[in-house]
């Protein structure tokens, strides 16, 4: 069964590649389908900016996002680790951790207990980090490492594939516009909250599923949104 399920996310996964491309979108269902098959509680992903500074562009629950960020504005964590040497990082037990601190009392603070970091390379050039976290403590097999690494390397050829298709664009031009994009979703996440009283979570899905079903991309549903163009009703 989980042979089938990972399969299915690859066929998935290889469908929106040859698609309209939406990389927002795509990292996000990345994101989402690690939790599924990995059997983790959450993922998120870091990319660098133009200036090669990790940036987060996509997790699979708003908690995870603000401890990507938490983890970025301390400069401490796994994934930083990870993003700097280019090779895995893996915790079963952040208690029993000490060279973060304040990131082991971060994620115990939103209830994680684990976390495993994946490399995204580009040959010998590292542009980020996949990362795994889990509310119990305890590693993940070599198997599920092996895969985890496997679904990093879809969204590093994902990323690739784009920047083949615009000729011309780098691959930072590239990652600076899922970043400038990334701001735009955060502020229609903001602007939704607050008109219909939802908590941000419960706005991005509805901003996604509104860009899903009008067949739109989410960054531009979001500028919409932004510039009060455009009104999504839940």
């Amino acid at each position: 069964m989980a042979e089938i399920q990972l399969s299915d996310v690859f066929v998935e996964l290889a469908d929106t590649l040859v698609a309209d491309f939406d990389m927002l979108e795509f990292l996000h269902v990345l994101t989402e389908r690690c939790v599924e098959v990995l059997g983790v509680s959450a993922a998120g992903l870091l990319l660098t900016d133009q200036q090669g500074a990790l940036q987060v562009v996509a997790a699979s629950s708003e908690r995870t996002r603000l401890l990507e960020l938490f983890q970025l504005q301390t400069d401490q964590g796994p994934c930083l680790d990870c993003f700097r040497t280019g090779r895995a990082v893996s915790v079963a037990d952040l208690t029993t951790v000490g060279r973060w601190p304040r990131f082991a009392a971060a994620a115990a603070e939103v209830g994680f207990a684990a976390v495993h970091a994946l490399p995204m390379r580009l040959r010998s050039e590292v542009i980020g980090a996949l990362n795994l976290f889990d509310i119990q403590p305890g590693a993940l097999d070599e198997g599920k490492l092996r895969t985890g690494q496997g679904l990093a390397d879809v969204a590093t050829i994902g990323l690739l594939q784009q920047r083949a298709i615009q000729r011309g664009d780098t691959l930072t031009e590239q990652l600076q516009t899922a970043l400038t994009s990334r701001v735009l979703i955060e502020q229609a996440k903001g602007v939704l909250a607050e008109r219909l009283n939802v908590d941000v979570g419960v706005a991005f899905t509805m901003l996604r599923e509104g860009a899903r079903r009008h067949n739109r991309r989410l960054s531009d549903v979001a500028r919409a949104i932004v510039d009060g163009s455009e009104q999504l009703m839940p």
